[in-house]
């Protein structure tokens, strides 16, 4: 049997893939490993009966290895990846493996945030200004030369913050951030990358839309 991956169709658009960051980690993952996959569509606004019987509590990403177990949560999902396809090797060191890992709760606060004083567009720049220090002495990649595990989990999430926090707020990452510019431009042109982020930027705004209006 092929290794499957089910992952969020596009809002609106259930034949294009959608905007999921934790289903892009795991598609990444595949992509790096050049590991053959098949990819499967769930419309989320329409769960299919094939689907919930695989995933009772309707989530994506869900993957099977090949062996018929079909397995949830993209931490798990990655470590399974690793162990049965070590090669190249991903991870990441256990003293680098949480570096980035408070940008997206601290993007998803700002995000939906109404109040400018409310502290969360600061604690956001804190985040973003600890990576830049981080890949300053570290880089290129949270790992050095070679990308690792934690890129392949930040780097979706950091697509998301960019192109929402632009949209919905006209926000950037400033300037003077040039190590995470450096960074995000690295990650965002790899082969992997383009064949894996939502098919227009637009599903991913879509995505956001109903969070950010709520």
């Amino acid at each position: 049997m092929a290794v499957e991956v089910c992952v969020k169709a596009a809002t609106g658009a259930p034949d294009t893939l959608g905007d999921c960051p934790f289903c892009q980690r795991v598609l990444l993952t595949l992509e790096e490993k050049k590991v053959p996959y098949e990819l499967k569509l769930v419309d989320l606004s329409n769960k299919p009966e094939w689907f919930l019987k695989i995933s009772p509590e309707g989530k994506v990403p869900v993957f099977n290895s090949g062996d018929g177990n079909w397995i949830a949560d993209s931490d798990v999902i990655t470590q399974v990846i690793e162990e049965k396809f070590p090669t190249p090797s991903l991870t990441t060191p256990p003293e680098y493996a949480s570096v980035g890992s408070k940008i997206f709760p601290s993007f998803v606060k700002f995000l939906k945030s109404k109040d400018a004083s409310d502290g969360s567009e600061k604690a956001l720049l804190d985040e973003l200004q600890a990576l830049d220090e981080h890949l300053k002495a570290h880089g290129p990649y949270i790992n050095g030369e070679n990308i690792s595990a934690a890129d392949l989990s930040l780097g979706p999430k950091l697509f998301h913050l960019q192109v929402a926090l632009g949209h919905f707020k006209g926000w950037k990452i400033p300037e003077n951030l040039t190590s995470v510019h450096a960074y995000t431009k690295a990650l965002f042109s790899r082969e992997s990358f383009v064949k894996t982020k939502p098919a227009k930027e637009e599903y991913l705004i879509a995505g956001w839309a109903p969070k950010v209006n709520s």
